[in-house]
Parts: C-alpha cells; sequence; structure tokens
C-alpha cells in the first residue's frame, strides 16, 4: 500500500506534468495546422515579433519571445537562409545586427496566420467557448508571474 506521501508526488496531480504534455499537444497540433510552411513554433514566434517589434538585435528577440541567446541564433540564421529575415548592420552601434523581416517574412506571416489561428482553435477546443479567455487570461498569470524563474525570461510585461 503506498504511503500517503508518495501519492502527493503522483504525477497526475502536478500541474507541471500537464503544462508538459500541453506543449507537447500544442506543438504537435501547430505542426499539424502548418505542415506545408515549415515554420516551427519558435520560427512563429520570432517572425511575429519582428512584424510587431521590427529593426531589434538579437538579443533583444531572444528576450522578447523567452527564447534563450545561444538558440535564437540557430533561429535566426534558418530563417535569413529562407530569405525570410535579414539581418543589417545597426545605425547607432556598428557591432550589432538588427533584424527585419524581409517581403518574403511578411508574406508567409500573412499566409500562415489563419492555420495558426486554426491550431490555437484546436487546442482550445476541449474547452467551452466561455472558459477560452479564462484559461488565456490564467496562463498569462502564470508565465509573468513566474518569468523570472524562467533560463530565458522575457521582457514583455
Amino acid at each position: 500500500m503506498p504511503n500517503q506521501q508518495s501519492k502527493l508526488l503522483s504525477f497526475d496531480i502536478l500541474p507541471g506534468h500537464y503544462i508538459r504534455r500541453l506543449q507537447q499537444i500544442s506543438v504537435a497540433i501547430f505542426l499539424q495546422e502548418t505542415a506545408g510552411f515549415g515554420i516551427t513554433p519558435v520560427q512563429f514566434a520570432a517572425l511575429s515579433a519582428l512584424e510587431e517589434f521590427p529593426n531589434i538585435d538579437q538579443k533583444t528577440l531572444a528576450n522578447t519571445i523567452g527564447l534563450d541567446t545561444s538558440t535564437i541564433g540557430g533561429v535566426i540564421n534558418r530563417l535569413e537562409l529562407r530569405d525570410l529575415v535579414k539581418r543589417s548592420l545597426s545605425d547607432k552601434d556598428r557591432r550589432i545586427h538588427v533584424l527585419t523581416l524581409t517581403l518574403q517574412g511578411k508574406i508567409l506571416l500573412e499566409e500562415i496566420s489563419p492555420h495558426v489561428l486554426k491550431a490555437q482553435q484546436r487546442i482550445l477546443s476541449p474547452l467551452k467557448k466561455s472558459q477560452h479567455e479564462e484559461l488565456i487570461h490564467m496562463l498569462d498569470s502564470l508565465v509573468k508571474g513566474n518569468n523570472e524563474a524562467s533560463r530565458a525570461p522575457s521582457l514583455l510585461k
């Protein structure tokens, strides 16, 4: 007979277990809905952030989307190889490269957006419509409240 303490540590009552599983499911659904575009969720986040915040440097982009600076380089390299992102020297500091979306990047974002929205709808579909906003609010609170515990805290508050 298991003791009471081992039951307290059962994976099926730990929120982290469900968050990890939901992240796996979210990525799988995203990739299904966007299969024809060859873009990962992280690449989509980078492109979206560059649409919203043009001409930011790589470190700022990493901090904006909550990605560590060692990983963002590979993401940008892959996007640049596909002519979706362009690196240019900063006018203010010639040691820094700023990032901008290319025309191809803007077109891809426009074309992929309905598919990304469909993926988000699929993720939320087990919930009642009235619960969608509530879940987003709770997730936002959890992410913002625990931001500093991340390996790559986001600068967006």
